[in-house]
């Protein structure tokens, strides 16, 4: 495990999971969000962003947080393990909910409220991208290290699994 993602709907603790991972690890972590978003809210250029990716995927080793579904067979390709966080979606409305007015690592600015848009957006998760996501992770699990997760428990038993091993 050299080359990892974590992906899956957003508010389902891919971040979070990720952190711990990189705790337990050592590998380095990078955001999406991070690349993506200025501060001020607006975001790169998709051509940036695709440099950015580029340059990250060359490392030698990483985790990389976050789905983008556009670039998400670029990181499959490139990575050796994947951690897919498909979790209820009760589960991910909450855990969006819950890091409102908080600072964040993975986000450039504290999300004030939760956004009528932001949630809308993951309401539809489960029928607009978790399909896509199935089917190309679908397309890598011969060749990587798939693991797909449904709840926060199976999530921690992974963490620990990885602490032992380490």
């Amino acid at each position: 495990m050299q080359k990892v993602i974590v992906i899956g709907c957003p508010g389902a603790g891919k971040s979070t999971f990720a952190r711990k991972l990189r705790d337990i690890t050592g590998l380095p972590l990078f955001y999406l969000d991070m690349i993506w978003h200025r501060s001020d809210g607006t975001h790169i250029s998709p051509e940036e962003f695709d440099a950015r990716l580029e340059e990250l995927l060359l490392k030698e080793k990483w985790i990389i947080d976050g789905n983008y579904l556009r670039t998400l067979d670029v990181r499959l390709e490139a990575c050796d393990t994947v951690f897919f966080l498909d979790y209820p979606l009760d589960v991910c409305l909450e855990g969006a909910r819950s890091r409102i007015g908080k600072k964040r690592e993975d986000l450039p600015w504290v999300e004030e409220e939760f956004d009528e848009e932001f949630r809308q957006w993951i309401m539809d998760f489960p029928k607009d991208q978790l399909p896509q996501m199935y089917e190309l992770v679908r397309q890598y699990s011969g060749t990587k290290e798939v693991h797909i997760l449904h709840s926060r428990e199976e999530a921690k038993k992974h963490l620990e699994l990885a602490a032992l091993k380490k």
